[in-house]
C-alpha cells in the first residue's frame, strides 16, 4: 500500500490562507493535486506579487521561476480565453510553502504585463526568456533583451503558430567572407513513422514471412 502523501503545510490551509490574504486581487484560486494555483488580473499582477512577498501569513521571499505559456492550442483549440499567459513558482522558506501565481495577458495582438524584477531581481533572466520565445513584454523591465535566440531572429520560437523550420537560415557566404541569413530552404516532409499492419510483412516470425519456405 503507498503511503498517503505528506505535506510540510496542508494545502487546503494555504488555499484558504492565500484566499483570504489576496482577497478582491485574486480573481480565482485553485487547489488541484495538492498545488495552489492563483490566477489574478493584469492589473492586479504586481500588487497580489507583492502581497504575496509581504504578507506575515504568505511569505514568499523566492521567485524560483518565470515562463510564459500559449493557450492557443489548448483544449484541442477549444480554449475561448486569452492566448498568452504568465506563470510564476514562488516559494516562502520561512514557513515551507509554495504557490503558483498566474496572469492572462489582455490582448492577444501585444501580450504585455508588468515585469516582478522590481519585486524579486530572480526575474530578470526568466523574464527576458519568456519574453525571447513568446513574445511577452514584461513592462518597466530594465533591460529586456533576447537571451536564447540570434540578434537577428526572427518571431518567437515557443508560440503554437510558429513553423519548425523557422523563418530563416544561416550559413556561411565563402564569396562575402562572412555568416548571412536567408529563407528557409528546407522543404516540409511528413516524418511519421509508418504503421505496418499486413498479414505477412518482412518474415520476422516463422509463418509471418514473405518468403516462408523453410
Amino acid at each position: 500500500m503507498t503511503a498517503p502523501h505528506r505535506y510540510a503545510v496542508d494545502p487546503a490551509d494555504l488555499h484558504k490562507t492565500i484566499t483570504d490574504t489576496l482577497g478582491a486581487l485574486a480573481r480565482r484560486v485553485d487547489l488541484r493535486l495538492g498545488e495552489v494555483t492563483v490566477t489574478v488580473s493584469p492589473d492586479n499582477y504586481l500588487k497580489a506579487a507583492e502581497v504575496l512577498r509581504d504578507s506575515p501569513a504568505c511569505q514568499f521571499e523566492q521567485l524560483l521561476d518565470v515562463c510564459g505559456l500559449d493557450y492557443s492550442d489548448y483544449r484541442n483549440g477549444g480554449w475561448d480565453g486569452p492566448r498568452y499567459a504568465v506563470v510564476s513558482h514562488l516559494l516562502s522558506v520561512s514557513l515551507n510553502q509554495r504557490v503558483r501565481l498566474r496572469v492572462f495577458c489582455a490582448d492577444d495582438e501585444l501580450p504585455e504585463v508588468e515585469s516582478l524584477n522590481g519585486l524579486w531581481g530572480s526575474a530578470n533572466w526568466f523574464e527576458r526568456e519568456a519574453f525571447d520565445l513568446y513574445g511577452i513584454v514584461f513592462l518597466n523591465h530594465p533591460d529586456l533583451r533576447r537571451i536564447l535566440t540570434d540578434y537577428g531572429f526572427i518571431g518567437h520560437p515557443f508560440r503554437k503558430d510558429f513553423p519548425v523550420s523557422g523563418h530563416v537560415e544561416m550559413r556561411y557566404d565563402p564569396e562575402r567572407q562572412r555568416v548571412i541569413y536567408q529563407p528557409v530552404t528546407i522543404e516540409p516532409r511528413e516524418i511519421t513513422p509508418r504503421i505496418i499492419r499486413e498479414e505477412n510483412y518482412g518474415g520476422i516470425q516463422p509463418g509471418r514471412g514473405l518468403d516462408n519456405h523453410g
